[in-house]
C-alpha cells in the first residue's frame, strides 16, 4: 500500500478517538444531551481548585472544561474565556468562583449558547463596578489586611499573605491543605481586581448563586446583595469559607445540575 494511503487510513482511524471527549459519560444518562460546563477559577488559584467539582460533574455525565484564567486584566481574561466558549458547539453553563464571576459576567456576552450563569461565591458586578468595589461594599472581608503585593515589569501582582491565607480564604479546610494552597497560589494583577465591568451578562442570562455563609474574603452580605440584584436562584451553605468549591463540592455541582434542569 502506498505510504500516502497508509497515512490517510491511520488518520481516519484516529479521528473518532480525537473527537470523542475523554470525559464522556458511560452512565445511564449518556443518551441525554448535556450542556458543557465551563468552570472559571478565581484569583490566588488555578483550575485545580475545581478538581472535586469536575469529578462530580463528570460522574453525572457532563462534559467539563476548566480553563486557566490568565488573571492579568479583566478584559483580557474575559476575552480568553470567551474564546473557549466559542469552541463549544452546543449549550454551555458558565460557572465562576470569586474573581471568576467577574470574568464570566463579561465573557458570556454575545454567546447565544450560554444557557446559565452559576456564581460560586463569585463577583457579579454591575457595569462600572470592580471586584475591589464589591469587596468593600459591606464589612467583614479580611482581604484588605491580608494581601501582599509584588511588582513585575508592567504592573503589580497581588497575593494573600500565607500566614493569613487560611483565616481569610479557607477556614473550613484542613490547615495542611490551605498551607499548600497558600504556597502554590497564582497571583492576580491589581489591575484585574480594580477594573470596572463593562458588561453584566446576568441581566440577560438566568443565574444561580452559591453563597458561602462564613466567607471572610467576599462578605456573605455582599454575595447576597449581588445574588438578589441579579435575580439569581440562591443556595447558601452555612459555615462555608470562600473556598466553598472545595469544602462543599457537592453543593457546587448540585447547583450546576439545578441550572441545567431549569433551562432545558
Amino acid at each position: 500500500m502506498p505510504k500516502k494511503l497508509l497515512l490517510a487510513v491511520a488518520l481516519a482511524a484516529l479521528v473518532p478517538a480525537m473527537t470523542t471527549p475523554a470525559f464522556a459519560s458511560t452512565g445511564h444518562h449518556q443518551h441525554e444531551a448535556k450542556p458543557t460546563v465551563i468552570l472559571v477559577h478565581g484569583a490566588f488559584a488555578d483550575a485545580s481548585s475545581w478538581t472535586k467539582v469536575v469529578a462530580k460533574l463528570q460522574h453525572a455525565g457532563y462534559p467539563v472544561i476548566a480553563p486557566a484564567n490568565p488573571l492579568r486584566d479583566l478584559k483580557g481574561d474575559s476575552d480568553y474565556v470567551s474564546s473557549v466558549i466559542s469552541t463549544v458547539p452546543g449549550p454551555v453553563i458558565l460557572v465562576g468562583h470569586s474573581y471568576g464571576g467577574s470574568v464570566i459576567s463579561a465573557a458570556a456576552g454575545g454567546h447565544t449558547n450560554v444557557k446559565a450563569l452559576v456564581y460560586v461565591a463569585g463577583y457579579a458586578p454591575e457595569v462600572g463596578e470592580s471586584a475591589l468595589d464589591l469587596t468593600g461594599k459591606f464589612p467583614g472581608s479580611q482581604l484588605p489586611t491580608s494581601l501582599l503585593t509584588r511588582d513585575y515589569p508592567g504592573g503589580t501582582d497581588v497575593y494573600v499573605d500565607p500566614a493569613k491565607f487560611r483565616a481569610a480564604v479557607g477556614a473550613d479546610l484542613p490547615a495542611r491543605d490551605t498551607a499548600l494552597a497558600a504556597a502554590t497560589q497564582r497571583p492576580v494583577s491589581y489591575a484585574a481586581l480594580d477594573a470596572k465591568a463593562t458588561t453584566a451578562a446576568w441581566k440577560k442570562i438566568p443565574s444561580w448563586y452559591l453563597v458561602s455563609g462564613a466567607d471572610q474574603a467576599i462578605p456573605t452580605a455582599a454575595q447576597k446583595f449581588m445574588a438578589k440584584r441579579a435575580g439569581s436562584h440562591t443556595t447558601e451553605v452555612k459555615g462555608a469559607s470562600h473556598l466553598v468549591l472545595i469544602s462543599h463540592a457537592d453543593a457546587a455541582a448540585d447547583l450546576v445540575a439545578a441550572a441545567d434542569r431549569a433551562t432545558r
